[in-house]
């Protein structure tokens, strides 16, 4: 696990206004809630006009089924998926973090569109409100995630070759 958060990029000048969608988890919304604020609130601090649109979803399973619904618009630079998995006795939590990181990456390659996946698989609840609330925020992480990969996506287009 990391023990710092990556530091927050610099401010960046982008050709139109940066465009984010957060699909996140309504399961376990305490949690998941504390990493919508935060990642929210760090996306703003990076670039305060920064257009934000949420869309809530009932668990994490479903998170890359509307990831790739928005990754299709092409609206959005940039695609969190926020989420919160609490592992059990059984191996149902694994099949579901498995299958949404398989499918975010998908959705991701198929559209060549960003995905930052912070759908979380933890032990105990003690661990999400750590990478929820505490200091290893794991919604600051994302939003810090998204502007990393702005920024690149920005110097490959700089860098196309001509025709």
């Amino acid at each position: 696990m990391s023990t710092k958060l990556p530091t927050r990029p610099a401010k960046i000048l982008l050709s139109s206004t940066p465009r984010f969608a957060i699909v996140a988890s309504e399961y376990n919304p305490d949690f998941v809630q504390a990493l919508v604020n935060n990642a929210c609130k760090e996306l703003y601090a990076i670039e305060e006009n920064c257009v934000i649109e949420l869309f809530g979803v009932p668990g994490s399973f479903e998170i890359p089924v509307v990831a790739e619904m928005i990754a299709a618009q092409r609206r959005h630079d940039v695609i969190l998926a926020l989420g919160v998995i609490l592992q059990g006795k059984t191996k149902h939590a694994d099949l579901i973090a498995a299958s949404v990181s398989d499918g975010l990456q998908q959705v991701a390659l198929k559209h060549a569109v960003p995905v930052i996946h912070e759908v979380l698989l933890v032990a105990t609840e003690e661990d999400a409100r750590e990478r929820c609330s505490g200091e290893l925020n794991r919604g600051i992480e994302a939003a810090r995630a998204a502007f990393a990969m702005l920024r690149v996506r920005e110097e490959v287009q700089k860098k196309k070759a001509p025709r």
